[in-house]
């Protein structure tokens, strides 16, 4: 009888144990220095200035923050340092069009927003500068770089081809140009995100934009333009195409999480409030991240 006891003492003791280890690892990686950030893209507010379908993805990137990933992922989501659009801000680039966008983002997202022009926001047969002329008042220039928790970021703009008659295009010599000029100022083991307005899929000169990159630590390219989400790899490189909240669209956006060693990037459905977990939608891999050190908690500022 003693025998027993102790035997089952022992074994619950063990579980106990292994419990208790399962928390602790847990609570590690909840507490884990990562760098979050929402992505979404072709928001296509109407010309008259109806972003109405925009609301249900604000909400669910403001509600996001405290809910647990999945358990492949673990943790929980941080508070995101920003959030960043991809493109096609409008349907066509109206001033209605570019106020109501800019009352979104300031008045009703709770997180710093950066974007980049689309091929919709340069007007297309009917070129406009409104939403031009924001995107330089906002960030100072069409393509502009930051720095986010150790993470070098290039918003890049790449002026859409109309005579061509295809969704598919090349990335310009003028863009990869700033690409190349900008990296060679870059520390070498600096993990850096490229974003475009054009995703993996559309890019016609994969080859020459993944050679622009040279040997800098390119840990992930960010795209749009054809409104869902998907997950490429090129010659090493990482591609996301972020999707779109128009109509028609699903009803997503994407969360990225960047720690020292670890790039996970994994759609919302903000209507449903679960996870994707297509394949592939979803991004997890190893990377050589921002040393813990750089990674600061974000403040919610615009």
């Amino acid at each position: 009888m003693r025998i027993v006891q102790k035997r089952f003492m022992t074994i619950t003791l063990s579980v106990i144990c292994l419990l208790a280890s399962a928390m602790c690892a847990g609570q590690a990686l909840a507490g884990e220095a990562a760098l979050t950030f929402f992505g979404w893209s072709d928001q296509h507010i109407q010309t008259n200035g109806d972003g109405r379908h925009l609301l249900p993805a604000i909400e669910g990137m403001n509600s996001l923050p405290g809910v647990k990933y999945p358990a492949s992922v673990g943790g929980k989501v941080a508070e995101p340092a920003f959030v960043f659009g991809c493109g096609d801000i409008t349907e066509w680039p109206t001033t209605a069009a570019k106020r109501t966008y800019e009352e979104l983002i300031t008045k009703r997202l709770k997180f710093r927003s950066y974007d980049i022009v689309g091929n919709h926001d340069e007007g297309g047969k009917v070129p406009s500068e409104t939403m031009k002329s924001w995107i330089i008042a906002r960030h100072g220039a069409l393509t502009y770089t930051f720095d986010k928790g150790g993470v070098h970021f290039i918003a890049l703009f790449s002026k859409y081809d109309e005579s061509l008659n295809s969704p598919a295009q090349p990335i310009t010599k003028e863009a990869l140009d700033f690409v190349r000029r900008d990296l060679a100022k870059v520390p070498k083991n600096m993990p850096v995100v490229v974003a475009a307005h054009l995703c993996f899929d559309a890019m016609t000169n994969r080859a020459e934009v993944v050679k622009a990159f040279g040997d800098a630590n390119v840990i992930l390219v960010l795209g749009g333009h054809y409104h869902k989400s998907k997950v490429d790899k090129y010659v090493g490189v990482n591609f996301v195409q972020l999707p779109s909240p128009a109509p028609n669209s699903p009803n997503e956006f994407t969360v990225i999480r960047i720690t020292s060693d670890r790039l996970v990037a994994i759609p919302y459905d903000y209507e449903k409030k679960k996870w994707v977990n297509s394949p592939v939608k979803v991004l997890d891999v190893a990377v050589k991240g921002p040393d813990k050190a750089d990674i600061a908690v974000p403040a919610r500022t615009k």
